[in-house]
C-alpha cells in the first residue's frame, strides 16, 4: 500500500514536470512565431506610370534596395539594360550587380546580380502605381517588392557558387 502511495505521488511529479514543460515549449514556440510574423516587410511608394523615366527607375530601385538588410560592405551598381515593348505594357529591365571589394582584393572575384522589370501597363489608367519585380541571379523564382523579404544569403550563394567553379577549372 505504502508502495502505491509512493509510485502514485512520483507519477504524479513526472506527469505535472511533462506538463508544465509541454506548456514552456508552446510558450516558446508561440512567442518565436510571433517574432518571425513581426517583421515588417518594407517597400516604398512606386511612382505612377505617367510619370515614370528610365532614371525615375533607377531611383527608386536606389530607394528600394536601401529597406534590404545588408552588411555595409557589400557595394552595388545599377545598370539600365533595356527597354521591351510587349503587347499590353512596356518593361524596363534593370540590373543590379553585387560585391565585396577589399583592401586586398579592390577587383572581387565574382559578382552577383539582381534583375528588376518595371513593368508600365498599357491598359490600366496611367495614375496607377508602376508594377515592380526582381530575380537574383541563378534563380527563376519572381520577387515583389513588399511582398518578399530579401535575403543578404542569396548574394553570398551565388558569390561562393561562382567561386567554387573557378577554383574548379583548370586553364
Amino acid at each position: 500500500m505504502e508502495v502505491d502511495i509512493a509510485l502514485n505521488k512520483q507519477a504524479s511529479t513526472i506527469i505535472d514536470i511533462a506538463l508544465e514543460n509541454a506548456q514552456n515549449y508552446l510558450l516558446d514556440l508561440n512567442e518565436l512565431q510571433t517574432e518571425s510574423c513581426s517583421y515588417e516587410m518594407k517597400n516604398i511608394e512606386w511612382t505612377t506610370c505617367k510619370d515614370f523615366t528610365i532614371e525615375l527607375g533607377r531611383k527608386q530601385i536606389e530607394e528600394y534596395i536601401s529597406t534590404w538588410e545588408c552588411h555595409r560592405s557589400w557595394l552595388h551598381c545599377i545598370d539600365f539594360l533595356q527597354e521591351k515593348e510587349l503587347e499590353f505594357s512596356r518593361q524596363y529591365h534593370y540590373r543590379v550587380r553585387w560585391s565585396i571589394p577589399t583592401r586586398r582584393k579592390p577587383i572581387p572575384r565574382a559578382t552577383a546580380c539582381v534583375y528588376f522589370i518595371i513593368e508600365i501597363s498599357k491598359v490600366k489608367p496611367p495614375s496607377f502605381p508602376v508594377e515592380v519585380y526582381y530575380l537574383v541571379e541563378s534563380n527563376q523564382l519572381i520577387h515583389r517588392p513588399g511582398q518578399t523579404r530579401f535575403r543578404e544569403k542569396w548574394l553570398k550563394d551565388i558569390i561562393q557558387s561562382k567561386i567554387l567553379l573557378q577554383e574548379s577549372v583548370n586553364f
